[in-house]
């Protein structure tokens, strides 16, 4: 028997799964759905979403479309950014970083509209599911989670489309049948899986991708752009001050243009099973490599080691869907102070696939030519201080060796 809900708030798509969804917790919870659809960048018209929360017999008043653009990349992926989180070295996070932003307005809407549960479509066999439920729980803890994938018998698209069909759900032609895979998209990202993409021998088909261009085909003159940063954070691209979406928006052209952030992955997925995705970050990719380089200048060394032995555990959190826990928030604290002097401009050519750092500038920059030259640096570095510097990091070695020979 299920547990008595008064109103649930449903993060809705207006696509297949969701508005199935939306019929189903009318049915079986005999309760009021409300619709949250998060405007994250990826590209979609959203107002049919709207319509067909409407036609459902969602109130006007309950159906919620925000734009969240914004807030996303200025308090989830630049955050995340500063610190250059890779998930297993080469994983943008895209997906993962997206999540906690839309179970925080999830549980801030449930609470404006006076709601006692709230719902998703993930799957019980992914990532995100934990990935939501993870933010629900922090944010509110006695919320009460619809998980409809992990309760009802419609267990196969066929399934999905026969109760769509029986109850007037409107089903998109190209839906009909099975999909060749499945696709996310926001902002920062594309990511696609399953079906034509489950074999982890077979090439990605060119169809699949849909945010860059093939590197083989972009243009024969190299591009060269410059960021400027402040404190970790990108402001301008070439010289003009953007907003964080903004400036994420263009780089994603620019990257799109030159073919930039294509990966094939095999990952290992929090719940335990390896799955094999294509993700595109064409955008982030070039932001991620812009900020490395300004760090490069601007960090300390015992700075910058530390971080890169942070960043794979920050980049697990995330992806373990636990941006809002205490560990999370105190490697950002950490993270965030190591940025008090990432300030400047980096220079990249971008290239058929490729982005590289060809150049970097900071008022705060620790490179000391005068020091570094095989010119005559007039005493600036004295040579002769090596030689006990090498002897006393040598002393434990030769030692050792002595004993052992």
């Amino acid at each position: 028997m299920t547990q008595s809900v008064n109103r649930v708030v449903l993060a809705f798509s207006g696509g297949l799964d969701t508005s199935v969804i939306l019929k189903w917790l009318q049915q079986t919870y005999n309760c009021e759905v409300v619709t949250f659809t998060a405007d994250l960048g990826q590209g979609e018209e959203l107002e049919p979403a709207r319509a067909k929360a409407q036609m459902m017999g969602v109130k006007p008043e309950h159906i919620f479309i925000d734009d969240l653009r914004e807030e996303f990349v200025r308090d989830y992926v630049f955050p995340m950014m500063r610190a250059n989180a890779l998930y297993e070295g080469t994983y943008l996070l895209g997906t993962s970083i997206a999540r906690p932003l839309i179970a925080k307005r999830q549980i801030e809407i449930a609470r404006q509209v006076g709601a006692d549960a709230v719902s998703h479509g993930a799957t019980g066999k992914g990532n995100d599911q934990v990935r939501f439920e993870l933010g629900y729980y922090a944010l509110d803890p006695d919320v009460k989670v619809i998980a409809p994938w992990r309760e009802w018998d419609l267990t196969s698209r066929t399934r999905l489309i026969e109760f769509a069909e029986a109850h007037q759900i409107p089903v998109a032609k190209d839906k009909r049948g099975e999909a060749p895979f499945s696709t996310d998209a926001n902002l920062l990202h594309t990511s696609s899986e399953g079906k034509v993409l489950e074999d982890p021998w077979d090439e990605v088909p060119d169809y699949v991708y849909s945010r860059t261009h093939h590197p083989e085909q972009g243009p024969d003159t190299p591009e060269y752009i410059t960021i400027d940063f402040e404190r970790g954070d990108g402001v301008a691209l070439n010289g003009e001050g953007m907003s964080p979406a903004t400036l994420l928006a263009k780089l994603n052209d620019l990257g799109k243009t030159h073919g930039i952030g294509r990966l094939d992955l095999v990952e290992n997925r929090f719940v335990g099973m390896k799955s094999r995705g294509m993700y595109e970050t064409p955008g982030g990719t070039i932001y991620h490599i812009a900020h490395r380089g300004i760090e490069q200048l601007t960090l300390d060394r015992g700075a910058a080691h530390l971080k890169d032995e942070l960043a794979p555990r920050y980049a697990e959190l995330i992806y373990n869907g636990l941006w809002f826990s205490p560990e999370r928030e105190m490697l950002q604290a950490a993270i965030d102070h190591s940025q008090s002097h990432v300030t400047g401009t980096v220079r990249l050519k971008l290239y058929k696939g490729n982005a590289w750092v060809v150049g970097r500038k900071s008022p705060y920059s620790l490179y000391s030519e005068k020091v570094v030259t095989f010119e005559d640096d007039a005493g600036a570095y004295d040579q002769k201080d090596a030689e006990g510097f090498i002897k006393l990091n040598a002393l434990r070695l030769r030692l050792l060796g002595r004993r052992q020979g």
